[in-house]
C-alpha cells in the first residue's frame, strides 16, 4: 500500500521538504492505519512491507484458565497491543474494575481503550510519557517496571500472583524483577509471531527503491530487523544487500537500534514511541537525494572544464606535489569564487600587435623559441609524470577493490554466523522460557503439597491409631499397640502446629496406660484351653476305670526245710502257715475295693458318656470365646462349670483327667489380667483436628 504519487503543491506539507521519498512501514498488516494517515497528511508516500505476522497462539488453553479466574491475581501485564486485541477478541468480558493492568506504551493503552477499558474507571498503569515533545520518552519493560513500583509500592505484589500475557517467547526481564519483588509470576502466550512472505508486488517496489530512489525503512521490533536481513538474504542482490544496509533507519527503541547495528546497518534513527515522533523522525532521515540542492551560478564568460579521469583520481590521492594544478584541470571555475583562481586576460597575437623594429626583435624571437621548447619539454615530462601516477592509482585502485570484496565477504560471513547464533540464542530462550514454566509448575505443586502434608500426616496417624485399636481389642497385644503409638509419635513430631501437638499429648497418655497395663498371654490361654478340649474325648469315666481281670493268684511256696531251719520251727507248722497265707492271697486276689463319692457318675450309662463328654467341650469352648471377648464373668463361669463336671463325672485318680484339670485351672489363674486399656484418647484426640479443619 502506497500514498498518492503525484508531487505536492506549493502549499502542503509535503513540498516544504522538497522532492517526494518513501517511507517503509514494517509493522504488521493493519496495524499502521493511524500512521498512514498522518504520513499522506505530511505528503509522503509509504510501502506497507510487514515484517511480522501475528498468528493465534498454539495452546489457547493457558490463557483461557487464567481469564475465567481473574479475581487469583494482584496484577494483570500486556506487553504489547496485539497481546491485549488477542486476549479480549477470544476471552474477554467484563473486567474487574479492582484489578489494575500494566501496559509498556500509549499503543496498549489506546488498545484496552477499543475493548472499553480506560481510565479513570479501570485503574491502568504505564510510564509516564516525556513533559517535552523533544525529550525521548522510555516505553519499554523498565520503565513499566518502575511505574509499577511507584504506583502500587516496592513490595506490594509480594506472596501475590501476577499474570502476564505475551506472544510466545519474548523477554524475560520484567518477569525475573516481578519475582525478585516477591511475586509469583504466571506468563501465558495470547498470540505468536510468523515470518511473513511479502508478495511479489511488493518485492518489485522495493527493488526499485534500492535501485536509487530515496526511500526510509522503519522497523518497530528487533525480531523484525532480524526478518528484514534473514529476507533479504534470500531475495536481494549483493548489490541490492549492501544499498538495504545503507539505506536510513528508523526505531522507536534503542534496543532495536543495537539489533540493527549488530546486524551491519549504517544509518540509524531512534525516533521514540508515538506515530509523531515517527513522522519527524521519518522527515529527519530523509536522505540528501530527497532535497534537490541549488544550480550553482556559471559565469556567462566562463566555461566548465572537462574532468579528467586521470586528474580526478590524482585529486582522491591526495598528492601534495600536483594538487593545486589538478584542481585547475578537473572542476569548473567561476569567477569571483573564493577559491578560483584569477582570470588571465585574453592572449593578443603578435601579428595583431604594431611591429616595432630594433635590436630587441630577434632576441624576442630567441626568448620565445626557448620558453616554447621548455615548455614543452615539461609539458611532455609532466604527461609522462601523470601517466605513471595513473597506472599507479589505477594498481591501488585495483588493489583496494579486491580488499574490498575480500572484507565484504568476510563480512557477510561475519553476519551470517552472528545470524545463526542469534537464532540458537532465540531458541536456547525458548528452552529456557520452558524450563521455567515448568519449575514454576513444580513450584506451586510443591507449594500444594506443604499445605496438605500436616492433614496426610494426620490422616496417616489416625489411619495407624485405628488399627492398632483394633488389633489390641482383637489380640490383647500391648507391645504391637504400643509400637504403633511410638511410631505415630515420631510421624507428628515433623509437624508444629498446635493440633498436632493436643494429639501428641493424648497419644502419650495412651502410652503411659498400656506400658502401666499387666502383660497378658491371650493366646497362650487359648491354646491351653484348645489343649484341654482335644484331651477330654480320651479322660475316662469315673464309672469307666478299667478293673483287672478276677483271677486267684497264689505265691509261690517256699521251701518249708530252709524256713524251718531258720526259724527254729517245727516243719508241720510251717507248712501250715505258708498253706494258710496262699489261701488268702488267692482270696484277696478275686476282690477288689474302689470308693466313688458321686452316685451319679456310677448311673451314667456308657452311651450318655459320649454327651457328658461333648457338654464339657462346649463350656470349654464358651470359656475360649469369652476369653477372647474380654468378657470376664462368662470366663469364670465356664471354667468353673467345665472344671466340676471333671471332677464329678470323671476318674481323677487318671493322669489325663489330672492334666485337664490343671490346664483349667491355669487358665482360671490367668483369667483377672484379661482387662486391657483402650486407645480412646488418641483416637478422639484426632477425630478433633478432623472436625476442625
Amino acid at each position: 500500500m502506497t500514498g498518492p504519487t503525484s508531487e505536492p503543491s506549493e502549499g502542503t506539507p509535503g513540498a516544504r521538504h522538497g522532492a517526494r521519498f518513501t517511507a517503509v512501514i514494517t509493522r504488521p498488516a493493519g496495524q499502521s492505519a493511524s500512521l498512514l494517515v498522518r504520513l499522506a497528511e505530511e505528503g509522503i508516500d509509504a510501502l506497507e512491507f510487514p515484517l511480522i505476522a501475528i498468528g493465534p497462539a498454539a495452546d489457547e488453553a493457558p490463557l483461557r484458565e487464567a481469564f475465567a479466574s481473574l479475581d487469583r491475581y494482584a496484577l494483570v501485564v500486556f506487553v504489547s497491543p496485539n497481546a491485549v486485541d488477542h486476549a479480549f477478541a477470544r476471552y474477554g468480558a467484563i473486567w474487574p474494575h479492582a484489578l489494575p493492568i500494566g501496559v509498556v506504551g500509549p499503543g496498549s493503552v489506546a488498545a484496552l481503550a477499543r475493548h472499553g477499558v480506560a481510565a479513570p474507571a479501570y485503574r491502568v498503569i504505564s510510564p509516564a510519557q516525556a513533559s517535552s515533545d523533544d525529550d525521548a520518552a522510555r516505553f519499554d519493560s523498565e520503565a513499566l517496571f518502575a511505574a509499577i513500583e511507584t504506583t502500587l509500592g516496592e513490595r506490594a505484589l509480594e506472596g501475590k500472583r501476577v499474570l502476564i500475557v505475551r506472544g510466545d517467547g519474548g523477554r524475560e526481564w520484567l518477569a525475573e524483577r516481578l519475582r525478585e519483588a516477591g511475586a509469583e509470576v504466571q506468563p501465558v502466550a495470547a498470540y505468536r509471531r510468523i515470518v511473513p512472505e511479502p508478495s511479489i508486488a511488493a518485492w518489485d517496489r522495493v527493488h526499485a527503491l534500492l535501485a536509487g530512489k530515496p526511500h526510509v525503512w522503519l522497523v518497530t521490533s528487533s525480531e523484525g530487523v532480524r526478518n528484514l536481513d534473514e529476507l533479504a538474504r534470500e531475495h536481494l542482490t549483493a548489490g541490492e544487500l549492501a544499498a538495504l544496509r545503507r539505506a536510513p533507519l528508523v526505531t522507536p527503541h534503542p534496543r532495536i537500534a543495537e539489533t540493527a547495528r549488530g546486524l551491519g546497518f549504517d544509518s540509524i534513527t531512534v525516533s521514540g514511541a508515538g506515530d509523531e515522533r515517527i513522522v519527524r523522525a521519518l522527515r529527519a532521515a530523509v536522505p540528501a537525494a530527497a532535497h534537490p540542492a541549488a544550480e550553482p551560478a556559471v559565469h556567462p564568460d566562463v566555461k566548465p572544464v572537462t574532468t579528467n579521469p586521470a586528474h580526478s583520481r590524482m585529486t582522491d590521492s591526495n598528492d601534495s606535489n600536483n594538487t593545486s594544478s589538478q584542481r585547475g584541470a578537473t572542476a569548473p571555475v567561476q569567477p569571483g569564487s573564493p577559491s578560483a583562481p584569477p582570470v588571465n586576460a585574453p592572449f593578443t597575437p603578435y601579428e595583431a600587435q604594431k611591429p616595432r623594429r630594433g635590436a630587441s626583435g630577434p632576441l624576442l624571437w630567441f626568448v620565445v623559441v626557448v620558453i616554447a621548447c621548455a615548455a614543452g619539454v615539461g609539458g611532455f615530462a609532466l604527461n609522462r609524470k601523470v601517466t605513471r601516477m595513473d597506472e599507479r592509482l589505477v594498481q591501488r585502485q585495483q588493489a583496494n577493490d579486491a580488499q574490498t570484496a575480500e572484507l565484504r565477504v568476510k563480512t557477510d560471513q561475519a553476519v551470517a554466523t552472528v545470524h545463526q547464533m542469534d537464532s540458537q540464542v532465540a531458541q536456547l530462550e525458548g528452552k529456557l522460557a520452558d524450563a521455567q514454566n515448568a519449575q514454576q509448575a513444580l513450584a506451586q505443586q510443591y507449594a500444594d503439597l506443604a499445605r496438605n502434608r500436616d492433614d496426610w500426616t494426620l490422616a496417616e496417624v489416625g489411619q495407624m491409631l485405628s488399627s492398632a485399636s483394633e488389633q489390641l481389642q482383637l489380640t490383647g497385644n500391648t507391645q504391637l499397640a504400643l509400637f504403633a503409638l511410638q511410631s505415630a509419635d515420631q510421624r507428628l513430631a515433623a509437624s508444629d502446629g498446635a493440633q498436632a501437638l493436643a494429639v501428641r499429648k493424648a497419644i502419650a497418655q495412651d502410652i503411659d496406660k498400656l506400658k502401666a497395663a499387666p502383660s497378658t498371654d491371650l493366646t497362650g490361654l487359648g491354646i491351653k484351653l484348645d489343649n484341654a478340649i482335644d484331651a477330654v474325648d480320651s479322660l475316662p469315666l469315673a464309672g469307666e476305670a478299667p478293673v483287672a481281670h478276677a483271677k486267684p493268684q497264689a505265691p509261690k511256696p517256699a521251701d518249708t526245710a530252709k524256713l524251718a531251719a531258720a526259724t527254729g520251727e517245727p516243719r508241720w507248722k510251717v507248712w501250715l502257715q505258708s498253706f494258710a497265707t496262699g489261701i488268702g492271697h488267692q482270696l484277696t486276689s478275686l476282690v477288689q475295693v474302689r470308693r466313688i463319692d458321686n452316685a451319679d457318675a456310677m448311673l451314667v450309662a456308657p452311651d450318655q458318656g459320649y454327651f457328658v463328654r461333648q457338654n464339657v467341650k462346649l463350656r470349654l469352648l464358651s470359656a475360649r470365646i469369652s476369653l477372647l471377648s474380654r468378657n470376664q464373668a462368662a470366663l469364670k463361669s465356664d471354667l468353673h462349670a467345665a472344671d466340676a463336671a471333671l471332677a464329678r463325672y470323671f476318674d481323677n485318680a487318671s493322669k489325663q483327667t489330672q492334666t485337664v484339670r490343671d490346664l483349667v485351672k491355669q487358665v482360671d489363674a490367668g483369667s483377672p489380667a484379661v482387662e486391657l486399656p483402650n486407645l480412646n484418647t488418641s483416637l478422639q484426640a484426632v477425630r478433633q483436628y478432623r472436625s476442625r479443619g
